[in-house]
């Protein structure tokens, strides 16, 4: 993992649950609770969420601006006595890379579904979003899903021209299905995760990704077939 790149996808941990809920409120008018993500990360074996590290100097909302938060959260945790630093050292830890986006999954037999993707709005439409689809993609693979499914605002064009891009269908339609305003959302699926002319097709955006990334974010290779047909037990370490 290059670190000297602008951006960088990680797991999700229980410390970025704080950052990814203002996140969210800024991209969704639903968000998640943050008890509900502390619930998903204590079952990895059915679940993965990754966040979306980085920032840039061109950026709406700054690296400055992060800081200060990560500066306020560390001042709340050290008056609740849940941080502690020797007189010899009282300065907080470097802040770590702001968090721009994020996305997770549920993993229930052979189906995956995406739960919820999103990318703060300075740092839309670079490919990011797309970055954190094709984690999924290959995590759903590599865990032996024989699909991805979804459910979209069927007002949310932008998104759902992504989804279809990745071979993305809709299936039906779930009446009012966000309880905000009663929309409906379509209800969408991958192709076979288990066909190869699907994988090669998701390989062919890969390499586009890889070309618009190239000095951005690293861009993963596909797992090898044989790996990708089984559960690697290092997924809940």
């Amino acid at each position: 993992m290059n670190r000297a790149l602008p951006f960088v996808i990680e797991p999700m941990r229980l410390e970025d649950i704080p950052e990814v809920s203002r996140v969210e409120r800024r991209c969704f008018s639903n968000p998640w609770p943050a008890s509900a993500y502390r619930r998903e990360l204590r079952h990895l074996d059915h679940n993965y969420y990754v966040v979306l590290r980085g920032s840039d100097a061109h950026s709406v909302q700054s690296r400055e601006r992060f800081v200060d938060e990560f500066a306020e959260n560390w001042r709340g945790l050290r008056a609740l006595g849940m941080l502690s630093f020797s007189r010899k050292n009282p300065a907080p830890p470097t802040a770590p890379q702001p968090i721009s986006g994020f996305a997770g999954m549920w993993q229930l037999y052979d189906e995956a579904h995406v739960t919820t993707i999103g990318v703060d709005e300075p740092y839309r439409g670079r490919g990011l979003g797309e970055a954190l689809l094709l984690r999924l993609l290959d995590e759903s693979v590599r865990r032996g899903a024989n699909m991805l499914t979804l459910e979209v605002r069927i007002s949310n064009q932008g998104a759902i021209r992504l989804y279809e891009k990745f071979g993305f269908s809709i299936h039906g339609v779930r009446p009012r299905y966000y309880s905000d305003n009663g929309e409906d959302a379509y209800l969408m699926w991958s192709p076979s995760l288990r066909d190869d002319a699907y994988l090669a097709q998701i390989d062919v955006l890969r390499q586009a990704l890889v070309e618009r990334l190239t000095g951005v974010m690293t861009v993963p290779e596909r797992a090898p077939i044989w790996a990708s047909r089984r559960i690697d037990d290092r997924i809940v370490s």
